[in-house]
């Protein structure tokens, strides 16, 4: 019987596969942290464009307090919005402990209550019988020693 030869062609296209997916994860990861760094680049913009127009002599205090008004309703509105990704993040791990974890520990407790049932077979059919039998065998050697059928 001869085993199959496993030809680099095979095994090529797995890891031509996989530096495709891991070219396309680095291309996304380079994408978003090139859009991060522009947006923090065109919030750093807007900051020293409105410093500079809040620093002229005839500025009165009521456009600071505005602008700075305006800042924390986006900061605000920016926090609601992780929140709400995060109430979603969390749902979907719940619905994945739920639809997918569950059923796994349940069929795994399962098969650990078959393998405890069959070792409690294989205790009083197999293991039981065999140990009986030794015993009688060592009484039955002994017997025979004392007998002086069989020397020790």
């Amino acid at each position: 019987m001869t085993t199959p030869q496993i030809t680099p062609e095979t095994t090529d296209v797995p890891a031509s596969e996989e530096a495709a997916v891991a070219r396309e994860t680095e291309r996304r990861q380079r994408i978003i942290v090139i859009s991060l760094v522009v947006g923090v680049i065109v919030l750093l913009g807007f900051l020293g464009l409105a410093i500079y127009f809040l620093l002229q002599p005839a500025t009165p205090t009521d456009k600071i307090r505005d602008v700075f008004i305006i800042v924390v309703a986006l900061e605000s509105l920016v926090i609601g919005v992780a929140l709400i990704v995060l109430i979603v993040q969390l749902a979907s791990l719940i619905n994945l402990l739920q639809n997918e974890v569950r059923p796994i520990l349940k069929a795994t407790s399962d098969t650990v209550n078959n393998l405890r049932g069959t070792a409690e077979f294989l205790g009083e059919n197999v293991v039981e019988p065999v140990i009986k039998l030794n015993g009688y065998l060592a009484g039955l050697y002994r017997m025979l020693e004392l007998m002086g059928i069989r020397k020790k």
